[in-house]
């Protein structure tokens, strides 16, 4: 595992509440920094603005040379289902908007935070039970092995 650079791991270890060494993927956290403050833009994948199934598609690449599906009705399909308080980094969760089942992903950080694309602010960290977003909560999980989830992606 890459190790943060110091002002990286400072900032996130900040924003989420925990200890500067508890900031160990460099990788992930590099990632974040590169995309945060990138706008919404639904279909997108580029820094002109993407969407929340395109940042956990290039996250789940560029970080753990994961590949997944591209939208988030796939994604749901790929991961093994855990309990809120068994996530770790790099897990999936998943969100219930407007109605529609598992219509928004981001990808789970520590201490209750996870990173995703915002419609309104962009890619940015969230805590999971702030108040407008932990309602619409619904399913969370590990992605699974890689031949799984390419299996899977290549049958929908």
């Amino acid at each position: 595992m890459v190790k943060p650079e110091k002002e990286i791991a400072e900032k996130y270890a900040s924003l989420m509440g925990v200890k500067r060494g508890d900031i160990q993927n460099g990788r992930l956290y590099s990632f974040i920094e590169e995309w945060y403050g990138t706008p919404y833009r639904l279909g997108g994948m580029d820094k002109d603005g993407i969407d929340c199934s395109g940042l956990v598609f290039l996250l789940q690449l560029q970080v753990y040379d994961q590949p997944v599906p591209r939208t988030c009705a796939m994604q749901v399909g790929i991961i093994k289902r855990k309990y809120e308080d068994e996530l770790q980094e790099g897990d999936l969760v998943f969100f219930d908007f407007d109605g529609k089942q598992f219509s928004h992903v981001g990808v789970y950080l520590q201490n209750g935070y996870f990173v995703h694309a915002s419609t309104r602010k962009g890619v940015m960290i969230a805590r999971l039970h702030d108040n407008g977003i932990y309602k619409f909560f619904s399913r969370a999980g590990s992605v699974i092995d890689n031949d799984t989830a390419i299996q899977t992606s290549m049958q929908q």
